[in-house]
């Protein structure tokens, strides 16, 4: 991808194991500190990170503690046709029918597509957005007909 830490990360077990305690730990100090966190070096040098950095580093940690992988994506990135179709959990040529129906925006880039992964995050936030109406409307009629749901 471009612009992002290469590939996901998978943790190995060893590092499932480590990020647990190392979310615990961070966890455990953020309650009694406040969102103030430092890191201090081997030679003593102690770095302050901000509020984002820290709040973005326990939820690294919790993810990787239950084996998922994690990859980080700046808003401003560009991805392939491929790329996209995977963070949707899509086919590529799905993806590339609604890059053609106009339903999320791309540019091209010689005979490439490219998609900014802000307009792939508007367009899946949308679409989670028209599922979750759904889904209440199917309830709320179930609910009239008695269904019991």
């Amino acid at each position: 991808m471009t612009a992002t830490l290469d590939r996901p990360v998978l943790p190995s077990q060893e590092d499932a194991e480590l990020a647990v305690e190392a979310s615990r730990e961070l966890s455990r100090h953020r309650q009694r500190t406040g969102d103030e966190l430092q890191v201090q070096f081997d030679d003593g040098k102690v770095l302050r990170l901000p509020k984002a950095a820290a709040d973005l580093l326990h939820h690294i940690l919790k993810e990787m503690a239950i084996g998922n992988a994690v990859t980080i994506i700046p808003i401003h990135a560009e991805l392939t046709t491929q790329e996209a179709a995977d963070l949707l959990n899509v086919s590529r040529p799905h993806l590339v029918k609604l890059l053609e129906e106009g339903k999320i925006k791309f540019n091209k880039v010689g005979t490439h597509r490219r998609i900014k992964f802000s307009d792939l995050e508007a367009y899946r936030l949308a679409a989670e957005a028209e599922r979750q109406k759904a889904m209440e409307e199917l309830a709320a009629e179930a609910q009239e007909l008695g269904f019991g749901y």
